[in-house]
Formats: C-alpha cells, structure tokens, sequence
C-alpha cells in the first residue's frame, strides 16, 4: 500500500510540476503530508517525519541565501566586466579565439551559478561579433550551454544542493568529490569550443582584418548599451580586481574546508557589500534586489524537506523501491547507476530539476543500495548529465532567453547541442570511472 501511494505522490508531483499548476514549494509541503495521511500516519508522525526531513536541508538553504545574494552584488559591481572586455579584444578577428573567449566568458559568468544572469553576460556581448563573423549563433548558445553545464557542479549550483540534500550531507562536501570531473568538465568545454571554432571557419567564417579596431569594441558597446542608468551607476570598475581576489578567496576557502560554506558566504557578503556600497541605503536596495531570487530557491529547499523526510522516514522509499525491485532484470540491476549515468542527460531535459533529484533520484538509490552500490556512487553518475541537459531543458526559462536573444528556434537550438552535450556528459561520466570517482 504505501508503494502505490508513494508512486501515485510521486508521479502527481512530476506531473504538475512538468504542466506549472503549482509552485514546488506548496508540491513538496502538501503532496508528502496528503500521502502521509492516506498511508495511516498521525499528524504527530508526519511532523516528526517533515522535521528529520529539514535537518537534511537548512544548511543548504542558508547556503543558497548568501552565495545568491553575494554573486548578485558581484554582478551588479561588474566583477568580471573588464576581464570580458580584454578577452574579447584580445580575440581580435580568429575565429577560434572567438570560440575560446566565448567559453572563457561563460565558465566565469556562471560562477554565480545563475542560468539568466550567465545568459545576459554572455550572450548580448558576443552575439554582434558572431553576426559579424558569420558565426552561426547555435555555436555560441552550445557554448554557453556547456559552460553552465559544467560549472553548475558548484556547490552553490543548484543540482548539487538538492542532490546533496538527498544524501544528507553537506553541499561542499559533495563538490569536493566532483571537482576532478568539473575540471576535465572545463577543459573539454574550451576543447569543444576550440572544435566548434575551427568548424565554422571551414564553413567560411571569418572577417577582414581591416576592420578589426571596430568590431573589437562592439561587443563592449552593445552590452552597454543594454544597461539602464541604474544598472551602469551600479558598476564598480575601480573595484574590479578587489572583487575578483575577494572570489578567489572564497574559493580558496571552499575548497580548504576550513568552516562550512554558508559561513564562508555570510562573510564575503559582509565583506563585499561594505567594500563596494558602503552607504546603508545602498546595502539595503542591493540586498533588496536579490532577496526574492535567494529566498525563492531557499524556501523551496527547505521545503524539499518535507518531501525526503516523509519518503524516507515513512518506509514509503523503502516500499517503493522493492517494487521498482521486482520490475527489473536481474542481469542489469547491478549496473543501474551506470545506466542512469549515460541516459541521464535525455531524461534530465524532459524531467523538472526538483522531480528528478528528489523524485527519482532517491527512487534510484534505494534499489541501487541492494545491490551494494553506495548512494554517493548512484548521486555522481546522475548529477553530472543532468547539468550539462540544464540550457536545452523545455523545462528551464533560461533556455527560452537564450535562444530569444540569439533568435534560434528551440527545436534548432536542441537538436544542434543534443549530440554534442551528450558526448561531454560521457566523457565526464568516463573520466570519473578513470579517476575511481565512480565505481563500476
């Protein structure tokens, strides 16, 4: 019984999350206590259940309010504006280097780990010297697409949050686990970017050199030019290299583990904001600015919680898993986690972020455990498609910007990226095998 009642929630929940009836925050608070209640669990029970459930996830979600909020004061500084300026120049009329820049400009605008904010950096300023270059624009949105794939391993991304909530461990501790394949995850990107850019020369890309000087500041001019006074009055140029070393550090920091990362946050934020926009009226706007962006995903971790508390704590996973069990092949089931891993990526553009890590990637690691495969092992061979899937998703608003602002159809956007993000979702799926990352 609690089988099909936890199939019926979940199936509910992938539906009308897929159709938009509802937002996640009330799915993953209303469904888990409806399906604790029809499986026989007091009020009482169910409260102890939602309780366990949010242990899992408060420190994620405090972690997602400051890391949020503290690269939103970043951007609207202009971190990385003068940075992208000299890249581009510097990119002059090669096609190639355009390609490379390109890529070097998405990994670094995805530090965030925001999809629209990358979008907006990366597209608006390169998209004029694609034109130009006669570059097809389904280069530069596979490009961008890669970039955001890879570095959304972050531990502020929000893949690794939510799978990190489902093992019940902490964000950082995850990517600590995932940075070898991140890395390799950059370099086949610049890789890729290098391959695309040598492609589209032989396609006749290219431009006269003669006018290089004007093309060089285009990019520049039409970024700026998509600014308003108020966004521009923002920009701390002077502070630029002050902001990027301050990041640096934060990584640095991460990385070492010396204290938990949402500390680490809090105090870069403090940091930051003083630094940039010592005035407390400007301190309260920027913070203003990205409290509904930071508290949005926050409150909706927390109440994921909700969700993996009542499932696990309830024997409702357990449940379901048996059944899921007994369904498939005897020959296959200790492979499921390599198998999840290369498919991951086409079911990840059709499934929900939210329906897939906490949906179906605990359904996923329960049957996976009977057959002694360790949750960790299932949670890296399922992340690490699914991000790369994150800009040719239907189910991602940034897709639908970035292929406005490049005017690309969907349907041209994803069967020009499909092949190519697949081979890198394998490549990394490969090396983490190599690394012993993933065990076989």
């Amino acid at each position: 019984m609690l089988s099909i009642i936890g199939y019926v929630m979940l199936l509910s929940m992938i539906y009308l999350l897929l159709k938009g009836k509802s937002s996640p925050i009330v799915l993953f608070i209303s469904l888990p206590i409806l399906a604790g209640l029809l499986g026989g669990f007091s009020p009482v029970e169910i409260g102890e259940f939602a309780a366990a459930g949010l242990e899992k996830t408060t420190s994620n979600a405090v972690l997602f309010i400051f890391s949020i909020t503290y690269f939103g004061i970043m951007n609207d500084a202009g971190m990385f504006d003068i940075l992208i300026d000299k890249l581009v120049k510097k990119a002059g009329n090669s096609v190639v280097a355009i390609t490379v820049v390109t890529a070097i400009i998405g990994i670094i605008g995805h530090l965030d780990g925001a999809t629209a904010t990358t979008v907006l950096v990366t597209i608006p300023a390169m998209l004029p010297l694609y034109k130009k270059l006669n570059i097809r624009p389904q280069v530069l949105l596979l490009i961008v697409a890669a970039a955001m794939g890879v570095m959304n391993l972050l531990p502020w991304g929000g893949p690794t949050a939510r799978t990190a909530v489902v093992l019940g461990i902490e964000a950082n501790e995850l990517w600590k686990v995932l940075i070898p394949i991140q890395i390799v995850g950059v370099f086949t990107t610049v890789g890729l970017a290098v391959i695309l850019g040598s492609i589209e020369k032989k396609r006749g890309a290219g431009f006269d050199s003669s006018k290089l000087s004007n093309e060089n500041n285009l990019a520049t001019a039409e970024l700026a030019a998509t600014m308003t006074a108020d966004e521009l009055s923002l920009k701390r140029p002077k502070l630029s290299w002050f902001n990027i070393l301050l990041t640096g550090c934060v990584i640095g920091v991460l990385v070492a583990d010396i204290m938990p990362a949402y500390i680490v946050f809090m105090a870069a934020l403090s940091i930051a904001i003083i630094v940039n926009y010592p005035n407390k009226k400007d301190q309260e706007s920027r913070i203003k600015a990205h409290a509904p962006a930071a508290l949005l995903i926050s409150a909706t971790m927390l109440a994921s919680g909700v969700f993996v508390g009542v499932l696990g704590e309830s024997g409702m996973l357990d449940a379901m898993a048996k059944t899921l069990l007994s369904l498939i092949p005897s020959f296959l089931a200790p492979f499921i986690h390599l198998i999840m891993g290369v498919v991951a990526l086409p079911i990840g553009m059709f499934l929900g972020t939210d329906a897939y890590f906490y949906g179906l990637l605990p359904l996923v690691i329960e049957v996976a455990q009977t057959y002694g495969i360790t949750a960790m092992n299932v949670a890296l061979t399922m992340i690490l498609g699914k991000n790369v899937a994150l800009l040719i998703s239907p189910l991602v608003p940034a897709t639908f910007l970035a292929t406005g602002l490049a005017d690309v159809e969907l349907k041209d956007h994803i069967k020009f990226c499909f092949g190519w993000l697949f081979a890198i979702s394998l490549i990394m799926l490969a090396f983490g095998i190599v690394f012993r990352i993933v065990s076989i």
